[in-house]
């Protein structure tokens, strides 16, 4: 089994499964009293059809996803899944939703995809061998100064709304705009792709980011914690940047 063309056709399909959900439910969703089950139910749908194909193909690979938890197999090889990111987005008829998968190998990603259905936007990554949006190499911006920088934000996890308020009136002032998509995935990747410098999010988790570490890596970025620290498996707080802004953006970021 091809693992490039694998994940590639995986992340397709969920992507395109998901778009027929969206729509179909289209007047559905519209209504938020009821929208929370329906995405709930689409999640756990996309989620299954992931992870059964994965185990089918991989059968020894362990396997962490939003809705199926942690399947422990061999340690070398860890497959993260976000079926539905950005499910309040997809709730209300945005379209900008996304499906994440990442492959690590010893807890690094190593191949990683995003897919956008709804804007047909493919993101693809290997690791040493770049970043990619619809099959063309992407690199993150040039801009060097954070005062010129637009930024991107979700809170994550986290619930503290005076720790929220607290980070956009510590950075806000100190960028040209700072601006919330809704979804982790397309928030880093387009930070991968240049058309935003940085995106800062608060105790998220891993299944919402693991896909696009790679991509801001392999697009010239840099992934780290707020306090400067490597990423790893697990829920934290986390600074994804054109790596020129890095540094300012954690200054300001690290005592918060």
């Amino acid at each position: 089994m091809d693992v490039e063309k694998f994940i590639e056709k995986l992340t397709r399909r969920a992507g395109k499964e998901l778009l027929y959900y969206f729509k179909k439910e289209n007047k559905l969703i519209s209504l938020r009293g009821t929208s929370k089950e329906i995405v709930t139910k689409y999640d756990k749908i996309i989620d299954r059809f992931i992870v059964s194909e994965i185990k089918k193909n991989f059968p020894d690979h362990s396997i962490l996803s939003e809705e199926g938890g942690f399947l422990r197999k061999k340690k070398e090889f860890l497959w993260v899944v976000d079926s539905l990111d950005g499910s309040g987005n997809f709730a209300n008829n945005n379209p900008l939703f996304s499906v994440c998968v990442a492959l690590c190998l010893k807890s690094e990603p190593f191949l990683s995809a995003i897919y956008a259905p709804a804007i047909e936007e493919f993101y693809f990554a290997k690791k040493f061998n770049g970043a990619y949006l619809n099959k063309k190499k992407i690199k993150v911006s040039k801009i060097r100064q954070l005062k010129e920088s637009y930024l991107v934000y979700c809170e994550g996890n986290e619930k503290s709304k005076k720790r929220i308020a607290k980070m956009f009136s510590t950075v806000y002032p100190r960028v040209t705009e700072l601006r919330k998509i809704g979804s982790a995935g397309l928030e880093i990747a387009w930070t991968a792709a240049g058309r935003v410098d940085g995106y800062f999010t608060t105790k998220i988790d891993p299944w919402d980011v693991a896909a696009g570490v790679l991509l801001i890596q392999e697009a010239g970025g840099r992934v780290s914690d707020f306090q400067g620290r490597e990423w790893q498996v697990k829920r934290s707080d986390l600074i994804f940047s054109n790596n020129l802004i890095h540094k300012n953006l954690q200054k300001l970021l690290k005592k918060i």
